[in-house]
């Protein structure tokens, strides 16, 4: 069992190197002990948005449906033949991951098969299952069973998570309008989207990066960098979309250059390194 296991992790680390040079840059500064179990997290989410986004030949809501009751049949039973599951459910049952934070994930997934005008409420619920949970997740990893420090990080851990997604939101608006017909912002026509507008949008993202800081600061140490090292990424990210206009945005996706990210990364790890963060 221990060689199925660790071939599994090894198919979830795959995955994260595959489809995300960030988050695996991001995950290979945690301390070594977190690096599996995210992978694992990374894998399971993953595998869901891709049957979402882009199995457009196939019949995508019952291929999550199957996915969904695979995922809770491997937490049951604590085995799975699917690798990515398997991964997943070993840190589920290690880590005591609340199985309400999946069933939220999932339900936000299939939330993309439809078309939504989505509401202030819609939004939220929408970033929560999206974004948020996938931060409880990882942080129910960080904490290590101490209930205590996970209550107390909860909040700012689902402000970091819903700043990732609104940001991703902002950088893929034309992407998710034209291939996918989505726009997820409320009472957003992208049509007349402006500087106005952006510059709204914008203000709630900054407030949720304030809000996830200090809780990014009180992560036991082992933690604090590789989440420090996503934060000023997407704060990159976020404030090259910030000092360009509204119509930049709807005609070219915005990108971080990886020499900016090597960069990111020695002024993270000096930082780390003399206790500034």
């Amino acid at each position: 069992m221990d060689l199925f296991k660790d071939t599994c992790l090894k198919c979830s680390k795959l995955i994260t190197e595959a489809y995300s040079t960030s988050f695996t840059l991001g995950i290979k500064t945690l301390h070594s002990k977190f690096h599996d179990p995210i992978y694992a997290i990374y894998g399971f989410v993953r595998c869901a948005d891709e049957i979402v986004d882009t199995f457009h030949d196939y019949d995508k809501r019952k291929l999550l449906d199957q996915f969904s009751q695979q995922t809770f049949e491997a937490i049951e039973q604590g085995i799975s033949l699917n690798p990515v599951l398997h991964a997943f459910q070993c840190v589920v049952n290690e880590y005591k991951i609340d199985r309400a934070y999946i069933e939220a994930f999932l339900k936000s997934m299939a939330m993309d098969l439809d078309d939504h005008v989505y509401d202030p409420a819609l939004y939220k619920e929408y970033i929560y299952g999206s974004a948020e949970v996938v931060g409880l997740m990882c942080l129910k990893v960080f904490c290590e069973g101490d209930e205590e420090q996970f209550e107390r990080l909860k909040k700012p851990a689902c402000s970091l998570g819903a700043a990732f997604q609104k940001v991703n939101f902002l950088r893929d608006m034309q992407s998710d309008f034209k291939d996918r017909g989505r726009v997820y912002f409320p009472a957003v026509d992208i049509q007349t989207f402006n500087n106005v507008c952006k510059a709204q949008i914008e203000a709630d993202i900054a407030k949720d990066f304030e809000d996830a800081y200090a809780g990014i600061l009180a992560l036991p140490r082992s933690a604090r960098m590789g989440v420090y090292l996503a934060y000023v990424y997407y704060q990159k990210l976020f404030r090259k979309i910030k000092g360009l206009p509204a119509t930049h945005i709807l005609n070219e996706r915005v990108r971080v250059p990886d020499n900016t990210k090597f960069a990111l990364l020695l002024g993270s790890y000096v930082r780390y390194q003399l206790n500034a963060i």
